[in-house]
């Protein structure tokens, strides 16, 4: 008896071993499958970001957004090879409509958007992707060190029509302006031109009509850098030693004292898109608020972050 009770016991034994291995091995088989679903799902999760970007954007509007533009799209067509980004100018309001009825995929605005344009297009979605400072030019030949806001207002609604009334030489002044419909022009006129009146009244004194009127921040730079007692405004992207800026009240037109608050006269720079930007249009303008988009933003205008 005590043989067979112990044949019993081992056989027991024995199976209590291999039923306590077979479970240790089914409990380890789940955690396998659970690590190889985890590392299927990391890939699948990684494979629409890894996925190149491709086709094309039209952008028209602004001339002062178009040369940043062109800097930008170039730095994000040689990091996206088949994506092709066209863009022309046209100006602000032209940049508004072309956005607003569809035309483009993107408009381009330097101004602030009008209350007016929002009412047209209500689904308009505005992305300010820098700011720009204004400054008053006249050509190297003259020496008009700083003027005042007045002075300013004054010599381009032709209420002062000779330097000498402001410190300069006795002669003749050339008004130099945009055309209507042009951003700069816009934000010049808010900026500069609006003032209040004696009632308390917000007015807007009109551009001399002997202005000479330009299409372009560069053809206003060229024609005030070859034309005698000229005076005009443009974008800071377009200052360049052809063209001598004048301080305002002792205030240089500079990246640096806009941001400090000194300097007064500056916009935002505005993509738009009719409806929120999707697919490639929002890549772009997402790489434009980034930090490597700010940056090439910083070589000549004023960052938005």
């Amino acid at each position: 008896m005590s043989r067979k009770y112990f044949v019993i016991l081992s056989v027991m034994l024995v199976s209590a071993l291999l039923l306590g291995a077979c479970s240790a091995a089914a409990a380890e088989e789940p955690a396998v499958v659970e690590e190889e679903v985890t590392e299927e799902a990391t890939v699948e999760e990684a494979a629409p970001n890894a996925k190149p970007l491709s086709g094309q954007l039209q952008i028209a509007g602004s001339t002062t957004v178009q040369p940043l533009a062109e800097v930008l799209a170039e730095s994000f067509m040689e990091a996206n090879p088949d994506v092709v980004i066209e863009i022309q100018g046209g100006g602000s309001s032209v940049g508004v409509t072309s956005a607003g009825d569809g035309t483009v995929d993107i408009g381009s605005a330097s101004r602030e958007i009008k209350d007016s344009e929002m009412e047209t297009y209500p689904d308009l979605n505005v992305y300010t992707i820098a700011f720009d400072g204004i400054a008053v030019i006249t050509n190297p030949e003259l020496d008009i060190p700083t003027l005042s806001v007045d002075q300013i207002r004054a010599i381009f609604s032709g209420v002062i029509t000779n330097f000498s009334e402001v410190g300069g030489p006795d002669a003749e002044i050339v008004v130099v302006s945009r055309e209507e419909g042009s951003g700069t022009r816009a934000a010049f006129e808010e900026l500069v031109l609006t003032h209040t009146d004696a009632n308390g009244e917000k007015v807007v004194d009109p551009i001399t009509e002997n202005a000479l009127l330009q299409q372009s921040n560069g053809q206003v730079s060229t024609l005030v850098s070859t034309t005698p007692n000229t005076i005009g405004y443009l974008s800071f992207g377009y200052l360049s030693d052809a063209v001598k800026s004048v301080s305002i009240d002792g205030v240089a037109p500079t990246i640096e004292n806009v941001k400090n608050g000194t300097y007064s006269i500056f916009r935002p720079l505005n993509l738009l898109t009719n409806g929120p930007a999707d697919g490639l249009a929002k890549a772009f303008i997402d790489f434009i608020l980034s930090d490597a988009g700010q940056e090439i933003v910083a070589e000549d205008y004023i960052t938005v972050k």
